[in-house]
């Protein structure tokens, strides 16, 4: 089997006295979708924080490419932009071209049926709306691993079915999908299930 895409050994973490993190291993490799389950509180976010590297943790090893999409639970979006001024912001950030980035996010808009809210300010989204958002700017740089914390929150029937029809696709292109949840939906959907249990991650047997 090919090296894995992102690989996680050992990570541990503490707040103050709070041990978060206390090791165990994930690999995940290219064309999978992977699922990350455990309770609320149970260090999901900070697990996936310190794997984009927004969080150092106190020992252990991370292994990733350089480029790598985030979805946090909680939209990191600017009240007074509109959608599109977002696509911009995002696409020059990422180092796209003004055009890719616009028909990059004309795309997504389409896809997950927001396009009406194109020149709609953030602060007038629903939280639904803000959420589609999140997720297309995560997507937004074509990356080859995706991270997603509690993708399906905020998500209706609809928007729900266009991810996972997206997320087939994003698999038959090679790309790694690993997403952090405390339930599992559709368990055959998934490549691997890892429960993160006590501070401790290991593969669903």
């Amino acid at each position: 089997m090919a090296a894995p895409i992102l690989s996680v050994r050992d990570v541990c973490k503490s707040y103050g006295r709070k041990k978060v993190l206390r090791g165990g291993i994930l690999q995940a490799h290219a064309g999978e979708i992977v699922c990350i389950v455990g309770e609320n509180g149970s260090g999901k976010s900070t697990l996936l924080k310190i794997i984009i590297g927004a969080l150092k943790p106190d020992g252990g090893f991370v292994q990733r490419p350089g480029k790598v999409g985030y979805c946090p639970q909680e939209a990191l979006l600017y009240s007074y932009l509109t959608v599109a001024e977002h696509f911009r912001l995002f696409g020059a950030a990422y180092g796209l071209s003004r055009q890719t980035a616009q028909q990059r996010g004309q795309e997504f808009m389409q896809r997950f049926a927001y396009q009406a809210y194109r020149d709609v300010r953030v602060h007038q989204l629903s939280g639904g709306t803000r959420q589609k958002l999140n997720l297309s700017l995560a997507l937004l740089h074509d990356p080859p691993l995706l991270l997603l914390d509690e993708p399906y929150a905020g998500f209706d029937w609809e928007t729900y079915q266009g991810f996972l029809r997206y997320a087939e696709q994003m698999r038959h292109q090679g790309k790694c999908l690993v997403m952090v949840s405390h339930l599992v939906y559709d368990r055959q959907r998934f490549d691997a299930v890892y429960h993160l249990h006590e501070g401790v991650l290991h593969a669903e047997t």
